[in-house]
């Protein structure tokens, strides 16, 4: 993958001016993420939590699922995210399931949690033993799910991912 400067500049600046306008048209939060391959916009996403009542609906975890219907794949090998601000855990984590190459980014996380979007607990939940973590979680081991998974690991026909 080549990396130009002038690319990066031109696509995060892209993604900032989406954050801009649908912060503006009340969709939600000021995110906005563009993915690009090949110097091809392949989806843009922004924030649409309060407007689709989906927390999950973050600018680039939007953006992933517009990119990977775009493109027929689960995979987005080969593209950059460009996000107006650092992602959050669920969006780096979704960055990484969706196997971008690469991710540039704007604001820093620091500056989110500034203007009221801090996710440093949810960072911080996230290294934390089971035992430990603010919401009770129970680990339960079912037999029927383990064998769920082996059944898995058997089935000849799996797209593995």
């Amino acid at each position: 993958m080549t990396v130009n400067s002038q690319d990066d500049a031109k696509f995060l600046a892209y993604a900032v001016e989406l954050s801009r306008k649908k912060m503006h048209e009340g969709t939600g939060g000021p995110f906005g993420a563009v993915i690009v391959r090949d110097g091809k916009i392949l989806a843009e996403g922004w924030n649409e939590v309060t407007t689709s009542n989906d927390p999950t609906a973050h600018a680039e975890v939007s953006a992933i699922r517009r990119a990977c219907t775009a493109v027929g794949n689960f995979s987005l090998k080969g593209a950059t995210i460009y996000s107006s601000c650092e992602p959050c855990p669920m969006c780096l984590a979704s960055v990484y399931w969706a196997r971008l190459d690469r991710l540039v980014f704007a604001n820093s996380r620091d500056q989110a949690a500034a203007i009221g979007f801090d996710d440093a607990a949810i960072y911080e939940e996230v290294g934390k033993p089971i035992s430990d973590r603010s919401i009770p979680t129970l680990h339960l081991p079912l037999p029927d799910a383990e064998a769920v998974f082996q059944e898995w690991t058997l089935k000849e026909d799996k797209v593995p991912y």
